[in-house]
Formats: C-alpha cells, sequence, structure tokens
C-alpha cells in the first residue's frame, strides 16, 4: 500500500456533483476555509520541456493522457488543517483523481490490462480483468484506506448509467499512502468526493502535482503526486498516440535520476522534516528540522500508472504495454522496493465490438512485429509523467507539521547542466 517519508484552515474543491446533497455541501462548506498554500500544484508550473530537460520521444500537443482522442481527467482536492494529527480531525492533505477513457458520455467498455510490478497495495477489479479484460467505469485513484468508500461510490455513480447486473459493480480502483502528510485514519474521503472529481473530468490539460489523489503524496524523496505525459507514433508507424497518468509516491532520494543524471545524490539536503518546536515522538524526533536526516534504510512508497493508447491493441498485448511502465520507473532509479506497491493499468479507447448485434464480432489488433514503437512510448511517457510530477508538486507541510521539499526548478538545471544534460 506504500506510504513515503514516515495543518485547521484549508480548502476543498467540490464542485456541485451528482449525489451531493444540499445537507452535504452545506457541511462541507461549514468545514473548511481557504488558505493559499492549499493550492499548491493547481498553476502550471515549468514542466520538463520547459526546463530543457533532454527526454526523448516526440509528445502530443499537451504532452498529457489527454492527447489520447476522448481521454478526459477530473481530481478532488482536500486540504484542511494544520498542526499536530488528531485522528478524525486533520490535517487532511488527500484527494481523488478519475481517469475516463471515452469521457463522461461514453462508457462503452475498453479493452484493458493490468500488472503487479511488487504487490503491496491496492488496485480493485483486476479479477474480472484477468477474465474479461473489459472495462467500462473511470479509473480512480486516492488514498489507501479509501479505497473502499471510492469503489462503493464509483458503482453507486454508474448504477443508473451502465446497463446490466452483471456489469455493474466491479471498478477499478488504486491507491497510494498519503498516510504521512494526513490524517488517513480519519476516512475524510466521502462519495461527493468521487461525484465531484467526475463532474470536473475533462480534456485539454491535466492539473499536475499537489492536486486529486497525489495531493499527500511523496516521491524519491521529494514532494510527489500527479503526473502526465504522452507520445506521438510517427505516421509510418501508425500515428497512435500513447498517454501516462501517474499518481508518483515511491522511492529514496539517492535513488532519483533524471535524463540519467544523479539528481538525488547532488541534493542531499531539503531533507522531509518536522517543522515544529513541539515534543516529536521517538521516531520523529530526528527529524526535527534542522537536525539529523532521516534513515534511508528501506525504500517507501508506491505508484500508479494509467497507460491510455488508441493503438488497436488486444488484452493479451495490452498486460504487456503495462509491464513496460516498470522500465520507465527504473529509468528514474526505483527498485520496487518491498514496502513498495507499483501497480499499472493500461486501456485502448479502439472499439471493442461488445456492442455490435449477433454471437461473433470483429476486432482490429496491431500486428505484434508494429508493437515495439508502443512499448517505447510507454517507457519514455511513464518517465516524463514522473518528472513532470516532481517539477509541478510543490513544497507541503502537513500532519505533526511535517515539512516536505519540492524538487527545487533552479537547482535541478545547475547539476543536469553540469552533467551536459541540459539543452538549453
Amino acid at each position: 500500500m506504500g506510504g513515503a517519508v514516515p495543518g485547521r484552515r484549508g480548502v476543498f474543491r467540490l464542485p456541485l456533483a451528482f449525489g451531493v446533497t444540499p445537507l452535504r455541501l452545506l457541511y462541507s462548506v461549514l468545514v473548511v476555509a481557504l488558505l493559499p498554500s492549499a493550492l499548491a500544484g493547481q498553476g502550471r508550473r515549468e514542466r520538463s520541456r520547459d526546463l530543457g530537460i533532454p527526454l526523448e520521444g516526440t509528445t502530443g500537443p499537451l504532452n498529457a493522457i489527454t492527447d489520447v482522442p476522448g481521454v478526459t481527467v477530473g481530481h478532488t482536492t482536500v486540504i484542511r488543517g494544520s498542526g499536530p494529527l488528531r485522528v478524525g480531525e486533520g490535517p487532511v492533505r488527500t484527494g481523488v483523481t478519475a481517469v475516463f477513457p471515452r469521457g463522461r458520455g461514453d462508457l462503452e467498455p475498453v479493452f484493458a490490462g493490468w500488472f503487479s510490478l511488487n504487490g503491496n497495495g491496492e488496485m480493485t477489479g483486476t479479477a474480472w480483468l484477468d477474465d474479461y479484460a473489459l472495462m467500462l467505469y473511470p479509473v480512480t485513484i486516492t488514498n489507501t484506506n479509501s479505497v473502499g468508500v471510492v469503489r462503493d461510490a464509483v458503482i453507486e455513480w454508474g448504477r443508473t448509467r451502465v446497463p446490466g447486473v452483471f456489469n455493474c459493480c466491479l471498478p477499478v480502483v488504486a491507491e497510494t499512502w498519503d498516510g504521512d502528510l494526513s490524517d488517513i485514519y480519519g476516512f475524510h474521503i466521502r462519495k461527493e468526493h468521487v461525484f465531484a472529481a467526475f463532474d470536473s473530468a475533462k480534456a485539454g490539460p491535466v492539473p499536475e502535482g499537489n492536486v486529486g489523489g497525489g495531493t499527500g503524496m511523496q516521491c524519491l524523496g521529494f514532494k510527489g503526486g500527479i503526473g502526465t505525459a504522452s507520445r506521438r507514433l510517427d505516421p509510418k508507424l501508425g500515428a497512435f498516440t500513447v498517454g501516462v497518468l501517474v499518481q508518483c509516491n515511491f522511492g529514496r532520494r539517492r535513488q532519483l535520476r533524471i535524463a540519467g543524471v544523479p539528481v538525488g545524490q547532488e541534493i542531499a539536503d531539503l531533507e522531509p522534516c518536522y517543522d515544529t518546536s513541539r515534543p516529536l515522538t521517538r521516531e520523529q524526533a530526528p527529524m526535527r528540522c534542522p537536525g539529523a536526516r532521516p534513515s534511508a534504510a528501506q525504500e517507501h512508497g508506491s505508484i500508479i500508472v494509467v497507460i491510455a493508447t488508441d493503438a488497436p491493441l488486444l488484452p493479451h498485448q495490452l498486460r504487456r504495454v503495462a509491464r513496460r511502465a516498470a522500465l520507465g520507473i527504473g529509468r528514474m532509479g526505483g527498485i520496487a522496493g518491498s514496502a513498495s506497491g507499483d501497480l499499472f493499468l493500461a486501456f485502448s479507447t479502439t472499439p471493442t465490438g461488445s456492442s455490435d448485434p449477433g454471437p461473433v464480432t470483429a476486432v482490429r489488433m496491431l500486428q505484434d512485429e508494429r508493437i515495439d514503437p508502443v512499448y517505447q512510448a510507454t517507457v519514455e511517457a511513464t518517465e516524463e509523467a514522473i518528472v513532470n510530477a516532481l517539477l509541478a508538486a510543490q513544497t507541503m507541510t502537513g500532519a505533526d507539521d511535517l515539512k516536505v521539499p519540492a524538487l527545487p526548478h533552479d537547482r535541478l538545471r545547475t547539476i543536469l547542466k553540469k552533467y551536459g544534460r541540459l539543452t538549453r
């Protein structure tokens, strides 16, 4: 399930949505208030291409999963409170992210496949994918302890939208652990947060960093969260698009590599620390700011990777595509440690023939000898999505005043220039 390294005013962005009763909405308004720092990651920051990081491949126009025609993404971000952790009260740094393969208006099933690189995590609906390989709900991502309520909300939302009882109840919901920055045992995610993420789903640029399910996440020793990227294949290779979205919450600082450069070893300071003079527990005390650095004895964290493509791939091919996300994570320095949940899902937006009348249907399939460019695009886009998550995320202080620093853009540029790995 993957944690990362072991605030009362706030903001909760909740548009009025299906299932939000006036009483629930009033409750949300009463318990939260605006905090400027809560908007961390909401505005567009420099991305990998803006900084001149020499990553391979040709991106789509948005360099996002939404470059795949039909795909839409929505977030609900919940940020509330500060100071000591009080279970049930906060601080809260969490949320929900939803990815629709063909948008909210088209719930025709898509072919999908999944892969577990390391299974210390959860992704629901995988037994269904193994045997039937059809996905008709949006993919949702949240924190570890909210998988159940998010799953229930997806089923409630889909009950009147998806015909047939047989297909009603097996959505894909994935998680990573935000329990260091957030009151994860307070169970603050509710159904209305899921409905709000669905209602906000749209095409176009995808907010990254401290948003949605990625709000309270840490990645490779810095603040992590949501990131996305895409690759467009040459017309001679089919002109297909591959898009990736990650919820990045894995790895240790020393492992971090960007464009082959050991960035994590070059930035040995700026470690997560408890920014408070209050008494700390014996486990927390060595991490007081400034002071001793946290132990790096074990990798922490998890990563969820969602891969979308318009290439005509069948389920057995999509399972192979999902495996390739591991190679993109490896380029960043990840090793899939024993405490990590590294779970990947790939889907194709091409028709499955499910709605065709008659007992036999025809589907298209990319020939296996033509699939290597899709694999390469998946590796490249996964790597860049993780970089974009790190670049978009901003420093966050959460439960017990744990402060997790953002990856500093200026120092990253200096390091890449030192190694001759900067294009501008």
